[in-house]
């Protein structure tokens, strides 16, 4: 019915709508209206036919043109498998294990996409990212938790990527920056991404590409002055191998790929993009360029991943320093091996690499609060509060821990301790929300990929959950000690079966065990 020209019956109405868009406008959303990249061609009225409903759910022909234009949240995405983190565990397994780890590299890196591409699906489909969809489904104690979790999550990742930024910092300076003032450096890059945001999303896009593009030549121009093995690499990739020597970095490699606040982080980044998700065709057409723009991303990522680890395996596999090999050290022991030039390429490398990480942390502190508080506030304000929350911590562990480079190394097995046990509280929302009709519609997974996603979880958290019990089982002693680490597991496991068994639904466990005793009573 076309609304009444009576001006008595018209105001209510507007009285309405404007009551309605002011409670919009207090919902917390990732991108404004204005700052998403307009993509030719969605929503043109030339594009849908009214009496043609299959104008609706066709997906146009492939363009190059939208390529670029949808390509750039996936490679913010793929920093976090180059964050110093990573970069660690690669030269670890390059010392340690030799080129025999990299079969794993690459599926931990496949799965890694697999577990993004579903987090792209999220944000795509529904038109909001993670944070906000869990503070809608989730009861307010369970997303508070998650919220805690999740921000506990970013700030151990951030921690290490500012240490990995202060640790470059010294190595470029000749050691005459203190790591204290490296962490105070790379603070300011909060400020330096308020400023890149103000020119537009594609302008700060465009310096990630920078950033990426500095690791792949760094770390490329170590790779041809190291000179691995071409048959030796080959193998290592296509020959799984395994042994109990290399078990730890194993663990290592596999952990380091999956980040909980990245999954939160992607699901937020697609919607930077202008989509009707009203024509589903186009929705599809979304999804397919965000799946080819994300592998690209990450086989990208793999290649610089497998350059630091052949490139240590080169240098120091079997050599009686392998196991003392660090972050702090390797350029050291680099400069020792292959001369001064490929330590200043290390440490730029390094530092493009922390760089880059601590501003999508930033970044993805900004969606993980915003979207879990509902939070409306001035971004250099959220930003700053973000920043606080990690800067803090990190001034007071490079102050305390720059004494040696043991007691560094010893706080990086803490915080990749603390990350891992984060995975469960990002990857189990993740599957219950893509598999939910009522929130995905016609765009919810079916039942292999389903099968595939949760086989992938489950995997995933016993092999953080192996790394979890070997660490604690070194590091726990004393009966009150281990009394309080016991009922802290207990309630962690408690939470975790909670969000499987509400992914699986009650309603449908109670009807699964009705139907069991129907069965018995009438056998």
């Amino acid at each position: 019915m076309p609304p009444s020209d009576d001006p008595d019956q018209r105001q209510p109405l507007l009285a309405a709508r404007a009551s309605g868009e002011a409670e919009e406008e207090q919902v917390e959303t990732a991108y404004e209206a204005s700052e998403k990249v307009h993509v030719a061609g969605f929503g043109e009225p030339d594009d849908l036919d009214p009496e043609d409903p299959a104008s609706y759910t066709a997906v146009p022909p492939f363009s190059w043109r939208k390529l670029w234009l949808f390509t750039g949240p996936g490679f913010l995405m793929s920093i976090a498998f180059l964050d110093p983190g990573n970069l660690e565990g690669d030269l670890q397994a390059g010392a340690i294990a030799g080129y025999s780890l990299l079969w794993l590299l690459f599926w931990a890196t496949a799965m890694g996409l697999f577990v993004q591409l579903l987090a792209a699906r999220l944000g795509v489909a529904t038109g909001r990212h993670l944070a906000e969809l869990c503070r809608e489904e989730y009861p307010s104690w369970a997303r508070t938790v998650l919220w805690f979790m999740a921000e506990v999550a970013l700030i151990g990742a951030d921690i290490q990527e500012v240490i990995g930024s202060a640790i470059a910092i010294r190595v470029l300076s000749n050691g005459a920056v203190p790591l204290w003032a490296g962490v105070v450096i790379t603070a300011a890059d909060c400020f330096i991404f308020l400023f890149l945001e103000n020119y537009g999303v594609r302008k700060l896009e465009a310096v990630f590409a920078v950033l990426i593009a500095t690791m792949a030549l760094s770390f490329a121009w170590m790779f041809s002055e190291a000179k691995p093995s071409a048959v030796e690499l080959l193998l290592g990739i296509v020959i799984p191998k395994l042994s109990s020597k290399t078990i730890q970095q194993a663990v290592g490699v596999v952990g380091c790929i999956i980040m909980p606040h990245n999954v939160f982080l992607h699901s937020a980044l697609v919607q930077s993009r202008d989509i009707d998700r009203a024509h589903k065709g186009r929705v599809r057409e979304a999804l397919n360029y965000y799946s080819i723009e994300s592998t690209v991303a990450l086989v990208v990522s793999f290649i610089i991943n497998l350059f630091v680890t052949t490139v240590f395996a080169k240098g120091f596999y079997g050599t009686a320093i392998a196991d003392s090999i660090g972050l702090v050290n390797a350029g050291n022991y680099l400069q020792e091996k292959y001369g001064t030039a490929i330590l200043y390429i290390w440490g730029v490398g390094l530092l493009a690499a922390g760089q880059s990480s601590t501003i999508t942390g930033t970044y993805a502190g900004q969606f993980i609060m915003g979207g879990f508080l509902n939070l409306r506030l001035k971004k250099w304000l959220r930003a700053l509060i973000t920043r606080s929350c990690a800067i803090v911590p990190t001034m007071i562990v490079a102050l305390i821990f720059d004494t040696s480079e043991d007691s560094l190394d010893d706080l990086n097995e803490w915080l990749n301790v603390l990350q891992s046990v984060q995975i469960p509280f990002a990857l189990i929302p993740l599957l219950w929300l893509v598999s939910k009709e009522q929130i995905m519609g016609t765009f919810k997974i079916g039942p292999v990929l389903k099968t595939v996603a949760w086989v992938i979880t489950v995997l995933v958290m016993v092999i953080n959950g192996y790394l979890l019990v070997d660490f604690l089982t070194d590091e726990v002693t004393g009966v009150v000690f281990g009394s309080l680490v016991g009922v802290v597991a207990a309630a962690y496991l408690a939470f975790i079966v909670y969000l499987i068994l509400r992914g699986i639904g009650f309603s449908k466990l109670c009807n699964i065990f009705q139907s069991k005793r129907v069965v018995n009573a009438e056998s």
